[in-house]
């Protein structure tokens, strides 16, 4: 077994002289609190006995796959046989630990839209799983992203189906179980599908959840638990936001020939889940951080849902209420919330320039929304974050609020509503330095966003 390096926290920067660097901090212990290596010891099962025969088949995907993967091998017992695939997404795997033996093959696919790379990585992960026996342990490691880097079309469909299909879902404002529930009846893994195929082999997952109420049947569209959504379902789902699919796929959805397996299915039998990492747990360890430097701290919720631009209006009243009124918190204070808002997508004239369309994510639209409520309030600072290091597409995870970004933007031409229109966070806090831009933090708790109030 190699030893895990130990990680010592830089100081706490101080809230009054150093607001970013602070709430930066508040976000690095987040991330940290989720990081694999620190929370997968507890949750490893027994390996196989040598006298059963049995083998030990590592499977995944999500963006915290890399990690997840390097965790095992560094915790499994070196003279336990140790095998599998797990997919990720590009430029998400993170340095290999010195001395550490690689066990696990790890594979890239782009997220979030599928490609070819994780149409393959699911199929060689499907072929893996294949008459497997009792004896054997398969240890499924999952996290946010896996629904668009584990891509297996039903019959009928094709990638270029699916592709069209994840990218209108993207950009409908459907939420997150929303999204994943239309996925998991149009794959041939997920939504239970991947534990029927391991059995009869016992199968444990280990999961780090990215969605509201740290349901595993929603994380990564929950390849190995019963599915209690339906069919019907995800034809409501289609048909409210206006998303097309192929005439014989609606046909099969509507006669219920796509369901997933349920809750009590025999497949399920001995499984387990363990979810190692949820966004709760992030946001108390930032509060922790926080108070220790003095400031009250209150957490809203982990569960925050809804247009991401809303969100930020919502936040920015209460920041004001409390610098203004002192309700309902007393200054100085820190108000942290998680959760997955959504983005609808505004559609831009034709002919729009490449440069004028928008880019950005859930974190970046929620800072403009948050920027433009709280006109230039004195004393309130924030950030929002995905924990993941990238929001949306582009190389930030979130942006960095601060009581002169109005007025900053102002002197640069830079109309913040007219950035709001066409989707563009990155556009409009590029210029004002106000990006933030970690890189790839090897695990996902979803968003995270910090309000400083002094």
């Amino acid at each position: 077994m190699t030893a895990a390096k130990t990680f010592t926290p830089a100081p706490t920067p101080d809230p009054a002289k150093q607001p970013r660097e602070f709430l930066e901090h508040l976000y690095q212990a987040a991330v940290r609190r989720a990081l694999p290596l620190e929370n997968t010891a507890r949750y490893l099962p027994t390996p196989p006995t040598p006298e059963s025969g049995g083998r030990t088949i590592v499977i995944g995907a999500g963006k915290a796959g890399g990690s997840m993967a390097q965790a095992v091998e560094a915790l499994w017992p070196s003279d336990a046989p140790l095998e599998g695939l797990v997919v990720t997404r590009y430029h998400h795997i993170p340095p290999r630990p010195e001395g550490l033996k690689q066990r696990i093959e790890i594979v890239e696919a782009s997220h979030p839209v599928p490609d070819a790379a994780g149409l393959e990585a699911a199929q060689r992960i499907l072929a893996m799983v294949q008459g497997l026996t009792a004896n054997d342990l398969v240890l499924c490691l999952i996290s946010g992203g896996g629904s668009a880097l584990l891509t297996l079309p039903a019959e009928g469909l094709t990638l270029e189906d699916k592709q069209r299909i994840n990218k209108a879902l993207l950009n409908s404002g459907a939420n997150i179980s929303e999204m994943n529930c239309v996925r998991k009846h149009l794959s041939r893994i997920k939504g239970g599908r991947l534990a029927a195929a391991c059995a009869p082999a016992r199968v444990v997952t280990l999961t780090i959840s990215d969605v509201p109420g740290d349901d595993p049947s929603i994380i990564a569209s929950g390849p190995t638990v019963p599915d209690a959504t339906s069919c019907a379902d995800a034809v409501a789902i289609l048909q409210r936001y206006g998303i097309e699919v192929p005439g014989a796929i609606m046909s099969l959805l509507e006669q219920g020939a796509l369901e997933t397996p349920k809750p009590g299915d025999a497949a399920f039998k001995g499984h387990e889940v363990h979810m190692i990492a949820t966004p709760q747990q992030s946001l108390e360890a930032a509060a922790a951080v926080a108070r220790e430097a003095g400031l009250q701290t209150y957490i809203l919720s982990d569960e925050m849902e809804g247009e991401s631009r809303e969100v930020g209006k919502v936040h920015a009243a209460l920041a004001r209420a409390v610098a203004m009124k002192g309700q309902p918190f007393s200054k100085p204070c820190v108000i942290l919330s998680g959760g997955e808002t959504t983005v609808t997508v505004r559609k831009q004239p034709e002919g729009t320039p490449r440069e004028q369309r928008g880019r950005g994510g859930r974190a970046g639209e929620f800072c403009m929304g948050l920027a433009l409520a709280l006109q230039g309030q004195s004393g309130v600072y924030a950030l929002a974050a995905d924990t993941d290091g990238i929001d949306g597409v582009e190389d930030n995870a979130g942006a960095y609020v601060a009581p002169d970004t109005l007025q900053r933007a102002l002197a640069k031409g830079m109309k913040l509503d007219q950035y709001l229109d066409r989707n563009d966070a990155y556009g409009y806090f590029e210029p004002l330095g106000g990006l933030v831009i970690p890189g790839p933090t090897h695990t996902n708790v979803n968003d995270f966003r910090a309000l400083l109030i002094l």
